[in-house]
């Protein structure tokens, strides 16, 4: 695209954000910007562009806008950004994302657009030639943009100009909360916190605005701390209206919210409506576990351990948990999801570490007793989970995995509810079930309908071993439907023996099936 060097088409780029936008993204990407069009709603490109010039024009000074992930809200603001300098070439700004790699990866993208050449020729902005820093440069009207972590240190540096009647610049706050972070009370207070008694102090005027765009991720975030302290003009955008008309189809149709409002509630709520379930509610609804009327064809059985520290009754117990892997015969819930599972059994004991192996060998020999015998056990790698993996790996026939509790579906989570709220999407389409008449299911079903997000729930061992076998059988795929061929004798010869003898003192009924 050629951009004529004319007073008239220079006019139009500085009067109209969403021809800028339409320019120079084509220069910069050799693609065309696509302005939504959704059905009875008005484009949430064209809402935000709109908001964003009443900041420039000076009307607005503080604009907390909410919209869903991945639907170009980055894109606009560095288009402001770049806008904004081409009528005010000395204003200063300070971009802030949630770390500083990806605000540098911004504040790169705005400088790459002051740097071309149809930009430069036609508003007559450059930048300085000693200021090669895509995280820190300026303009030789003395401009600058500065890229920043939240938490981060600003010292010495502010945003907007002193003593002017216009646009001199601002802060522009693009998603300040990691959404892997959102549920940590350390991590989400501590950004907050961050706010009130640095960044916003970091203002050159008490009219230099501040502008916070992102998608809501708790209910106790930033967006909500500023909405409660008033003077801010909001902007709330959901992905789908009261009539039920979507944001942007091109992107998300109805029907793909609708899927996701089922399968992830508490994650469409926050980012995509924008409104955050309560923390303390609970993320696994008993209707999501079906109640089957016979076993089904199981291809494979592994089994998934949880265990505690002490027998104590206050602590978690040391959990044990069956599970057979089978083909879905019917398409309730599930898109092109063909397997799930059966909870096959469950073992709640509170003993002390020295017995962690005779009772997890007494559980591994009943579990032996099923037509399909288990293929490997996984087992978390946290405290005594250490010890009791030390002590199976020495036993012939029996593959044990360990499991990392701060990692899942390839991300290093920061605490338990993460974990739990990436495995809601998994129960929601009902791929975890129970056959009629297993003891068990109760219980389990109980302690899953009490799990929260944000860690209000008194236990959590047994949800512990089912987002272990969701990792494994649907995320990691580590269970082999023909079965792992072992050696079972030695296994079996230890684990009768052991049994033999706890069945002489303890007089405990094996579990069958």
């Amino acid at each position: 695209m050629i951009i004529n060097q004319n007073d008239e088409q220079k006019y139009k780029l500085l009067g109209s954000l969403k021809y800028f936008t339409e320019v120079f993204y084509k220069l910069r990407t050799n693609r065309l910007f696509k302005v939504s069009d959704p059905h009875s709603r008005i484009s949430h490109h064209l809402i935000i562009m709109r908001a964003l010039t009443k900041v420039l024009r000076g009307e607005t000074k503080r604009l907390l806008i909410n919209v869903p992930p991945r639907y170009s809200k980055t894109e606009l603001v560095i288009n402001f950004v770049s806008w904004a300098l081409a009528q005010y070439p000395d204003s200063n700004f300070i971009y802030v994302s949630y770390s500083h790699t990806l605000a540098k990866k911004q504040t790169q993208t705005i400088r790459e657009i002051v740097s071309m050449s149809q930009y430069r020729k036609t508003f007559g902005v450059e930048l300085k030639s000693d200021t090669q820093a895509k995280d820190n440069f300026e303009t030789t009207a003395g401009g600058r943009i500065l890229a920043v972590g939240s938490g981060g240190s600003i010292t010495g540096s502010g945003a907007g100009i002193q003593g002017v009647d216009r646009f001199g610049g601002c802060i522009i706050l693009d998603d300040l909360l990691k959404p892997d972070e959102a549920t940590s009370d350390v991590v989400r207070e501590g950004i907050n916190e961050w706010y009130f008694n640095t960044l916003q102090s970091r203002t050159n005027s008490p009219d230099t605005p501040i502008i916070l765009i992102a998608q809501r991720l708790h209910e106790n975030d930033i967006c909500q701390m500023l909405i409660e302290k008033g003077g801010w003009e909001t902007i709330i955008i959901p992905a789908l209206d009261e009539a039920g008309n979507a944001l942007n189809p091109e992107m998300h149709t109805k029907d793909m919210l609708l899927k996701m409002k089922e399968e992830s509630p508490y994650n469409f709520s926050s980012q995509y409506q924008q409104t955050p379930i309560p923390s303390g509610g609970g993320l696994f609804k008993p209707e999501w576990f079906p109640i089957l009327d016979e076993m089904p064809k199981i291809l494979a059985t592994f089994v998934t351990c949880d265990t505690a520290s002490s027998a104590e009754a206050y602590n978690d117990a040391t959990v044990f948990s069956f599970w057979g892997i089978y083909e879905l015969d019917w398409i309730r819930n599930v898109s092109d999801e063909k397997y799930a599972l059966v909870w096959l059994d469950c073992h709640e004991t509170r003993v002390e570490p020295k017995d962690l192996e005779s009772e997890f060998m007494e559980f591994w020999y009943d579990c032996m007793r099923f037509s399909v015998k288990p293929s490997l056990a996984g087992i978390e790698k946290a405290s005594t989970g250490i010890y009791l993996i030390s002590l199976l790996e020495k036993i012939q026939g029996l593959r044990v995995i360990d499991l990392v509790p701060t990692k899942f579906e390839g991300k290093k989570l920061n605490n338990k509810s993460n974990r739990f709220i990436q495995i809601q999407p998994y129960i929601a389409q009902k791929r975890i079930a129970f056959v009629e008449g297993m003891r068990h299911a109760d219980n389990c079903i109980k302690h899953m309908s009490k799990i929260t997000s944000n860690n209000s729930h008194r236990f959590d061992d047994i949800c512990d071993t089912a987002a272990y076998a969701i990792k494994m059988a649907f995320i990691d795929k580590v269970i082999t439907f023909n079965a792992v061929k072992a050696d079972y004798s030695e296994a079996a010869r230890l684990t009768k023996q052991r049994n033999d003898a706890l069945d002489n003192l303890r007089k405990k009924t094996s579990r069958r099936y």
